[in-house]
């Protein structure tokens, strides 16, 4: 028999239908019941690809007895943390306050005014792990409430008050200088792997904003330090074990120090993110394997998170039903399950090219994986890029490039062998702000890598969202889409994030409609969510009252903070509309971060950075297909300047560019030939013609790119 979460949208929720815990979605059904039976509420907070969430259903709330004793004395709900971040902020804050730790599965108890009373995050059954067990909370919590509920509602009362003071900023103030972006390359620089790459120690995660910082950080001060961390991270996340080496992507995060054992979920805000630091490196370097990671990540985007309708799915689980036990419907999930190898099928399959391939990937008879008894797939094979090619070519006879032909072929067999294994669970929801991070991701590599169907694949997740999640007559977004529903209105993170997206696609394209699209989004942006008082912006409109704390999210994360991205598209818009509110808006909103810029902020680093290097435009004017206006493009794409805007002024959308760029009008293709423009606050050089006299203009036009070649 299902619960109430059957009729919910959210593919976690979904997980939790045959519960046999009473559980309710968010909302005034539960509140209402928790009021009126004067029960506390037992708040359960994750996301459909999260495995110790699955853990925990599996250990306890498919339990009959513990679901009766949840369903005896409390109400019992269930958020996606990934549709409703506004609800999961406001519970972590409290979480982390009182245990010094968070994460997912949260599970947060509250009094039916909301307030939260206890917390933590994953609990298993009985108390073992040094962790208590969760019947015996669910026990004491229960006796609590009856004989000492005054002092669980004092105690709450404080909590939540604490918690808003605690989140209010000291107020903003003027931009930082040049010296806290030297201190925090300083910091770190502190806490750089130089062995490993990566900052600090097991495990490590992929927060791509902390390497476009770094890279920036060169680009503007010519540095050598920032450019080497943010290159050997990215070289050691492209040969571990946490990029999935036949069919592309990158898995979560890796929980050795080493990048060489993956947690392996993959989200796709992880993926877009990684493309546009794997971008930076290919733009900066010229090498063409930094290329080949961004464009091999992009193609498992279009394969497997690819909406049949255009938008990009959520994320890929870790756990999936291990291929010997394909068909038991009895059977358990287990972590990787999907991704790892015996020695003795990779050989089967392989045959002779199995001792090179073997070589390569580190795939030993034994396993390759450390012996960990919470580890499943121990003495199984996670593939990594052990040795070099060169090395592996030497060992086995073979020269390089054969070598390398015969690593494709085999690549390609495994994963087609892989396809045949139980795949792991697609969140198949679209969510608008991870969509507007990997719009801009496509649309930037297509520009970068000379590659259209990269800006087509942007294009098309852009319309599906201004069709299915924008509402033109209200100028309102809605945050979450699947199999043919829209729901949940958007958060500023949403609107930013899209915004961002948009810049890039204009970039890409000349085509005037995405620009004007992002100037919308970050009116609407301002309307909604700005704080008139210290800058920045709020999370959510403080329109709900069930969501205690109108909080601003102050960490770039996995995710960046909505503040930080809207930062630089404000820097962006403003240097293409001479709109000086913008740039208002943009210096009150980096200086509310004064007293917060560090290791913790990294994309608002980059928002500083940018303030300080500032932002030349780059115009072509001529037909995108022409070899001239290919010639040109191909010469802005090959210097490292970061912070420069793109202007493709094309015969398609020359007029209706006018418009919202006025001062693009009087820009012509002098002779008949496409024509480049470079312009630094409104005054431009000499129109350019020839590659080389470009490649000249920017290296000091530019100021502060880095001339790869």
């Amino acid at each position: 028999m299902p619960n109430r979460l059957a009729s919910e949208h959210s593919p976690y929720l979904l997980q939790h239908q045959y519960n046999p815990v009473d559980w309710y979605p968010w909302g005034d059904a539960a509140f209402e019941r928790a009021r009126g039976e004067d029960r506390p509420i037992f708040l359960s907070v994750g996301y459909s690809t999260c495995h110790w969430c699955h853990v925990m259903e599996h250990e306890s709330f498919e339990d009959a007895a513990v679901a009766e004793l949840l369903n005896a004395h409390f109400v019992s709900i269930k958020v996606d943390r990934e549709e409703r971040p506004d609800v999961d902020r406001v519970y972590m804050l409290f979480v982390q306050a009182t245990t010094g730790s968070g994460g997912w599965p949260m599970s947060v108890w509250l009094t039916p005014g909301l307030q939260p009373f206890y917390g933590g995050t994953y609990f298993p059954p009985t108390s073992r792990w040094g962790r208590p067990g969760f019947v015996e909370i669910l026990t004491e919590l229960a006796r609590a409430w009856r004989e000492e509920r005054e002092k669980l509602e004092r105690s709450a009362i404080t909590i939540v008050e604490r918690l808003r003071s605690y989140e209010q900023s000291s107020g903003g103030g003027a931009v930082a200088g040049h010296d806290a972006l030297d201190q925090a390359v300083g910091e770190f620089s502190a806490a750089f792997d130089r062995r490993r790459g990566g900052f600090g120690n097991a495990p490590k995660f992929p927060r791509p904003s902390e390497l476009l910082f770094l890279l920036r950080e060169h680009a503007r001060t010519g540095a050598g330090e920032p450019r080497d961390m943010a290159l050997l991270t990215l070289r050691a996340m492209a040969l571990g074990g946490m990029r999935d080496h036949l069919g592309g992507g990158f898995h979560r995060y890796s929980v050795d120090g080493e990048w060489r054992v993956p947690h392996f979920e993959k989200m796709l805000y992880d993926q877009a993110q990684l493309v546009q630091a794997y971008l930076d490196a290919a733009q900066l370097t010229g090498d063409p394997q930094y290329a080949d990671v961004a464009a091999d990540t992009l193609r498992y985007v279009r394969r497997d998170l690819t909406d049949p309708d255009g938008g990009f799915h959520s994320a890929e689980d870790a756990d999936s039903i291990p291929p010997e036990h394909a068909g038991d419907a009895n059977a358990h999930k287990t972590e990787g399950a999907f991704y790892i190898w015996s020695d003795a099928e990779v050989r089967r399959l392989l045959g002779g090219l199995a001792d090179p391939f073997c070589q390569r990937y580190g795939v030993q008879a034994n396993g390759n994986v450390p012996f960990d008894p919470q580890n499943e797939f121990t003495g199984k094979n996670l593939l990594y890029t052990a040795r070099s090619l060169e090395d592996v070519a030497e060992a086995t006879g073979r020269s390089v490039p054969v070598l390398r032909a015969e690593l494709a072929s085999a690549r390609e067999l495994l994963f087609a062998a892989r396809l045949s294994r139980p795949r792991p669970h697609l969140d198949d929801k679209v969510l608008t702000a991870w969509n507007g991070l990997m719009i801009g991701a496509c649309a930037r590599a297509g520009r970068i890598l000379g590659d259209p169907s990269w800006v087509a694949d942007a294009a098309r997740a852009a319309s599906f969202l201004r069709t299915r999640l924008w509402d033109g007559s209200s100028e309102t977004l809605l945050r979450r889409y699947r199999r043919q529903h829209a729901a949940v209105a958007a958060y500023a993170e949403d609107y930013a994030y899209l915004a961002s997206g948009l810049l890039e696609l204009f970039q890409a394209t000349g085509d005037p409609e995405w620009l004007e699209w992002a100037i919308t989004l970050h009116r609407r942006l301002d309307e909604l969510f700005a704080d008139p008082v210290e800058g920045g912006w709020f999370s959510t409109t403080g329109d709900d009252a069930s969501v205690l704390l109108r909080l601003k999210e102050q960490h770039d994360g996995a995710e960046p903070a909505a503040t930080s991205v809207a930062a630089l598209n404000l820097l962006a818009l403003s240097h293409l509309t001479g709109d000086s509110a913008m740039m208002t808006r943009a210096e009150a909103a980096i200086g509310s971060f004064r007293t917060q810029l560090g290791r913790a902020v990294p994309l608002m680093l980059t928002a500083l950075s940018t303030y300080h290097a500032g932002s030349p435009q780059v115009v072509v004017v001529g037909d995108p297909a022409a070899a001239d206006t290919v010639a040109l493009n191909e010469t802005v794409e090959g210097i490292y300047l970061p912070t420069a805007l793109v202007v493709p002024v094309t015969p398609a959308h020359r007029d209706a560019l006018a418009r919202v760029l006025p001062w693009t009008q009087p820009m012509t293709a002098l002779g008949g030939r496409a024509t480049a423009y470079v312009c630094r606050d409104f005054t431009c050089l000499t129109p350019a013609v020839r590659p080389d006299e470009l490649e000249a203009q920017l290296r000091v036009g530019g100021q502060g790119g880095t001339d790869r070649r």
